[in-house]
């Protein structure tokens, strides 16, 4: 595991066979941690977030591994299509997703991305335009939006 500050918290970044498989919003970590096996790993995904929260970058290109069921998997590769600056809403990933009925399941894999950031959740709102759920509290969803540009203040 490893830690790092970022303008919107603490993450705690965890890779396995030189894949990243989560990135989490953690405040109870009070120091920063390393695990050397994947030292290049999180080097790397520290450079690539440094580079995001400056500006600097649009997309990631990371070796991801996140676990999660087969129709997670599918929802969480729709939404690492969504580009920046853009949002779109449950209903309308469902239905990109194939099946409008599904939106409640959309919404439940969405909020089970353990690559928070890296696989954008953030850009997922409500059918209302409204910011809705997000694991890593409304406050960060809000930064993010309005640091890629798809939120005015």
């Amino acid at each position: 595991m490893y830690s790092m500050d970022s303008p919107v918290g603490r993450l705690r970044l965890e890779a396995a066979d030189g894949k990243l498989v989560a990135l989490h919003f953690d405040e109870a970590v009070d120091e920063k941690m390393r695990h050397s096996e994947e030292e290049a790993v999180f080097k790397n995904v520290h450079m690539q977030l440094d580079e995001y929260f400056a500006g600097e970058r649009q997309q990631f290109d990371l070796p991801l591994a996140p676990a999660g069921t087969d129709f997670e998997r599918e929802v969480w590769n729709a939404l690492a299509e969504i580009p920046f600056g853009q949002t779109i809403t449950y209903l309308q990933l469902a239905k990109k997703l194939g099946d409008s009925n599904k939106v409640r399941a959309v919404g439940r894999a969405n909020g089970q991305n353990p690559v928070a950031i890296i696989i954008p959740c953030h850009r997922v709102i409500g059918a209302n335009n409204k910011l809705t759920g997000y694991a890593g509290g409304i406050e960060r969803k809000r930064w993010l939006l309005q640091h890629e540009g798809a939120l005015l203040l």
